[in-house]
């Protein structure tokens, strides 16, 4: 999560709601990334999707089922979909999403076999977004 952390702070520096996520696969990292959607001019340039698609490519494969998700922030209704069908075995999530998680849609909206994390360094992520939000206010 700490690596996630790192690419949500890249996010936060480009102007970018901080986003981190992190894709590993026995304990090596095949895809880092951060929310790209200003920089990109895409809205579904999100850090999840980001790092599955990098993943795929890394593994040549569009099922990711020996892999693990680090997000700092709970995924959207959309990237919850894209775990669906990638098969991410396992999802940590920093900082829960209480207005756009896909959790207000229930959990089902992940693949069955998907195991669930949450609270890593959700302090530190929190306080990110806060930081984010406070400065947009402010500007």
């Amino acid at each position: 999560m700490k690596v996630a952390l790192k690419e949500a702070q890249k996010a936060f520096d480009e102007g970018e709601v901080p986003v981190g996520a992190v894709v590993v696969s026995a304990g090596k990292i095949l895809a880092k990334a951060h929310n790209q959607c200003e920089i990109l001019n895409d809205a579904t340039a999100h850090a999840e999707l980001q790092a599955l698609t990098a993943a795929s490519y890394e593994l040549q494969s569009k099922f990711l089922e020996d892999c693990d998700l680090y997000v700092t922030l709970e995924p959207c209704n959309m990237c919850a979909g894209a775990l669906y069908w990638s098969r991410v075995r396992n999802l940590y999530i920093s900082a829960p999403d209480p207005k756009r998680g896909y959790s207000l849609l229930g959990k089902n909206i992940l693949h069955p076999k998907t195991n669930v994390f949450t609270g890593l360094l959700r302090n530190e992520s929190e306080a990110l977004l806060k930081d984010f939000f406070n400065n947009l206010r402010i500007q």
